[in-house]
Order: structure tokens, then sequence, then C-alpha cells
């Protein structure tokens, strides 16, 4: 019976896997259709690579974009950090869950909702819509982010680990980065590259509070899909996936070797 039900699990699991990647790579292989079309694949070619490369315009907005998101996870990350020490440093268990409250509300928010929102408090401040305006507000919702991914962490970490460095003699400032901060780094590490993979995503929020003269990739792709259907953006779409997949084993060789450093100094 248990044979039968994780084949029937695994079969589930392929299907839902082919359903999430069919459509990514059903674009990058008409990427390389000579045709131009998503229809008939005539022949092989790189020209709609090349012609991506070439676009000095589209170069600079995958610079914008990147820049953003390096910088948005970073602050996100700081401060993330520092909103996550400051809540579990919180006693009262009441006063604990009305910030973690306050602190989900920009997650379980709609995209669009933030996005009007940031607009509307550029807009009434007077601030204009540009680079800083995006940034900001990525960095506004990776931040609750950074801190559901390091607060559990927290929780795992053991008060004797704090109460033997104060024993020994360690000042604060000694705690925080000799004792909290190396055994947090797995979250830290987490939430960084969730609020990178979330700023790189973003359409919703970015397409409010983006001014003239300032562009990002998802806003790009969208502007380019409603001029009409061209294989140029199954070519971006191909390089970002790649990127992506990229980020991913980055990511697992770090936390990988976090571990193996872990067990290290347990022996």
């Amino acid at each position: 019976m248990e044979r039968k039900t994780s084949k029937l699990a695994n079969v589930f699991l392929l299907i839902v896997f082919f359903i999430l990647y069919a459509p990514i790579f059903f674009l990058i292989f008409y990427s390389f259709n000579s045709g131009g079309t998503m229809y008939n694949f005539e022949s092989f070619t790189l020209d709609w690579y090349k012609e991506l490369f070439s676009d000095v315009r589209l170069f600079i907005i995958v610079l914008n974009t990147l820049v953003v998101a390096l910088l948005s996870a970073l602050f996100a990350t700081i401060i993330g950090v520092i909103g996550a020490l400051g809540i579990h440093a919180v006693k009262r268990q009441s006063t604990r869950n009305t910030l973690l409250s306050l602190n989900n509300v920009l997650i379980v928010s709609p995209d669009v909702i933030i996005g009007a929102s940031f607009l509307i408090l550029f807009t009434i401040s007077g601030y204009k819509l540009g680079f800083y305006s995006v940034l900001l507000s990525h960095i506004a919702f990776s931040v609750p982010i950074v801190v559901l991914m390091v607060l559990p962490k927290l929780s795992e970490m053991s008060s004797s680990l704090v109460d033997a460095a104060r024993d020994l003699g360690a000042s604060s400032w000694d705690v925080l980065t000799k004792v909290i901060l190396p055994f947090i780094s797995p979250g830290i590490m987490a939430g960084f590259f969730m609020a990178l993979t979330y700023s790189l995503d973003d359409f919703a929020v970015t397409f409010f509070v983006t001014g003239n003269g300032f562009s990002t990739l998802s806003v790009e792709i969208y502007s380019l899909a409603r001029r009409g259907v061209s294989l140029n953006i199954n070519a971006l779409s191909a390089l970002l996936f790649l990127f992506t997949i990229i980020l991913v084993v980055v990511y697992y060789f770090i936390t990988q070797r976090q571990k193996l450093n872990a067990v290290g100094v347990k022996k």
C-alpha cells in the first residue's frame, strides 16, 4: 500500500513539475527559432541573442535591475536582521505577536495595493519617481521577508550560548558579532537571497513607482509583450532563467559549506 502511495506521489510530483517548467522550456526552445514566430520552428539560430546583446538600452535596464536588486537585498538584510533581533528580544508574548503581525502586513497584502500606496506616498511627499523610489520600495517589501528568515534561527539558538559568552567576559558587541550573527548566518543568507529574488521578480510594485527614464527588466518585458510577440522576449527569458539557476546553485553551495563548517565546529 505504501509503495502504491509513493508511486502516485511521484507521478503527481512529476506532473506538477511538468506544468511549472513546460512553459519555460517552450520559451527557451523558440528563442533559437529563425522563423521569428512561436508557431513553426524553422531552423536553429542565435540571432535573437545577438540582437539582445547589441541592444544598449536593454543592457542599461539589466544593470538597473541588478543594482536595485543587490542594493535592496543588502539594505533589507541589514534592517531585517536588526528588526528580527529586536522582535526576539521582546519578552512579552502579546507585544511580540503584534510586532510579527505588523511585519507580515506587507507580505500578505496584494502587490497592487502596496505599489499604489507607495505611489501615493511619493506623490504626496513630492518625491521624484525613479531609481530611488524603486529602491526604497524594494527595501520596504523585502525587510519582512528577511525578518521571517532570521527569526527561526534566533529561536533555535540556546540562551546558554549568550550566557556563556558573557561569563567569559565578552562585551555586548562581541556577543553579537562572534556568537549571535555566526549562529544565525544561514538565516541571514536565506533572507538575502530571498530578498534578491523578490526584487528581481517584482513587477506590480515596480510598475507603480518607476518614473520616466528609469525601468527594470520586469517592466521592460511587459512593455515589449504589449507591442507584440517578439523572440527577443524569449531570449531574455532564457537568460533570466539561467541567471536564476546560477543563484540557486550558489545558494546551495553556500548552505552546504555552512553545514560542513557547523559539523566541524561540533566535532
